[in-house]
């Protein structure tokens, strides 16, 4: 069947990339969506909303909460049963009903007592409603987008199996990461964040308007793709999900994809890694803002670099795994450069040259561990049970993603006491010391790297092939 594949519509280079570059704006805008706040936490600690660090951590981890509780494990089901097309779909219309939940969370009304404010602020009290109502609405948009992003990796997988599968991944990964670059770059700028008279003033609303905008329009962009892959599944013979009784997926199956030490290493590295990543992005504007004293304009320039190396490297990266290989030993050397990043952020002076490097190596750091891990997935698991297996590694990732925020909060404010009362009170002087946040997430990097010299051990034994070019010729 693969070679009756290759003679036909993903043959065609032209389709292939076509499929790609549609999918892909759909997770750039969910990407945006996804960091379009982390700019603005210091508006967020002001009223009406007057959250705390631990507050927001709370918020930031609760986009992968439904999915830590079993969503994602649904989502991966309703992708081997039901297909990309059903699924991709599914998959945009819960993000951008999630996303219209936390825009109403967030605008003056409901903030100012409007309808359902009264409930929210009846219970946890110590949690805004504002910031209640919208980790809801972030937790719905959380299981629209792990689904999107298990769904877009099976697509390119689809598509791109025995070609320029990695370069392919690199790719998305690189698209979607420019909606996180322009989150950064200018959201404060959207929302005209600045300080008048001793007083920080912005509009939060303004870049949650043009997040449900794009995630709308991400909608559209997979609508059109859907077409595309009904042709191929018909040149193919595939009628769709269960056309093939022998390929359908049966729950039972999860046990053979956990009980792969193989799969449980790259799954537990991917969890340590992006707990390195994503959740230090949540807080990288404020860290800068505290230890540069800037403002978050530059803060979040700066921040944004990290993005916009991913999207230069990964591609690069994902080439030079497709030709030569070296996956496994790929993925160590980017926990290196992962732990070293931390640390210079933990320790560096008061320096914008020397946060710029080490955004950078991060953003290296980040180009080489995805570019490696996403297309050694395949390598491990059936390719029956590709839809699961993504779902589980992403279920075992949102675990972290869940966690490190709430917890990197909460360190904040232990090691930070009375900052945010003063903070709350309009004293804009007042800061908060990044130093042990930033100690846990370099501790993060040291376990990784131990966990990369076991998966290239692991794939020694198995002989997986992880060091292996993923193009065949």
């Amino acid at each position: 069947m693969t070679e009756k594949i290759q003679q036909i519509l993903s043959n065609s280079k032209a389709a292939r990339w076509t499929a790609l570059g549609l999918i892909s704006f759909t997770m750039l805008s969910a990407y945006y969506f996804v960091d379009m706040i982390a700019p603005l936490e210091s508006l967020l600690e002001l009223k009406p909303y007057a959250w705390t660090p631990s507050n927001y951590g709370f918020f930031s981890g609760s986009e992968y909460m439904l999915n830590v509780l079993g969503f994602l494990i649904i989502s991966g089901i309703i992708l081997d049963k039901m297909g990309i097309r059903f699924t991709g779909l599914l998959a945009t219309i819960v993000m951008l009903g999630g996303g219209l939940i936390k825009l109403y969370a967030l605008t003056p009304y409901f903030a100012e007592g409007g309808f359902g404010y009264s409930f929210f602020n009846s219970f946890w009290t110590s949690m805004p409603a504002t910031a209640k109502l919208a980790a809801i609405g972030y937790g719905i948009f959380g299981i629209g987008v792990e689904m999107a992003g298990i769904t877009t990796s099976r697509t390119v997988v689809k598509w791109f199996k025995g070609k320029e599968l990695a370069l392919a991944m690199g790719m998305q990964l690189a698209t979607a990461r420019l909606g996180a670059s322009v989150a950064f770059f200018f959201s404060a700028d959207i929302a005209g964040e600045k300080v008048v008279d001793g007083i920080r003033t912005g509009n939060l609303l303004n870049p949650v308007y043009l997040g449900v905008a794009l995630v709308s329009i991400g909608f559209l962009t997979f609508l059109m793709y859907t077409f595309m892959d009904k042709k191929l599944d018909k040149q193919t013979g595939n009628a769709g999900p269960g056309a093939d009784p022998t390929e359908e997926f049966h729950v039972k199956d999860l046990k053979k994809i956990i009980t792969n030490r193989g799969f449980l290493l790259i799954s537990l590295l991917c969890v340590l890694f992006y707990s390195g990543v994503f959740p230090f992005l949540k807080y990288a504007v404020h860290m800068m803002q505290s230890k540069l004293g800037v403002d978050a304009h530059i803060a979040g320039k700066i921040s944004g670099l990290l993005p916009i190396g991913t999207i230069l490297l990964t591609p690069v990266i994902g080439f030079f795994l497709d030709r030569k290989g070296k996956g496994a030993t790929i993925m160590i050397f980017g926990a290196i450069l992962l732990t070293l990043a931390h640390l210079t952020f933990a320790f560096m002076p008061n320096s914008i040259a020397i946060a710029i490097i080490a955004i950078i190596v991060l953003g290296i750091a980040f180009s080489l561990v995805p570019a490696s891990m996403w297309p050694s997935v395949p390598k491990i698991v059936e390719e029956r049970y590709l839809g699961s297996a993504y779902a589980l590694v992403f279920w075992i990732q949102n675990i972290g993603l869940m966690f490190f925020p709430w917890l990197i909060g909460v360190v904040i404010e232990m090691v930070n006491p009375g900052v945010s009362e003063s903070i709350q009170a309009g004293d804009i002087t007042a800061v908060y010391n990044y130093t042990v946040p930033m100690l846990v997430f370099s501790s993060l990097g040291v376990a990784a790297i131990f966990l990369g010299f076991l998966l290239r051990r692991e794939d020694r034994r198995k002989g997986y092939g992880l060091e292996l070019p993923n193009k065949r010729d």
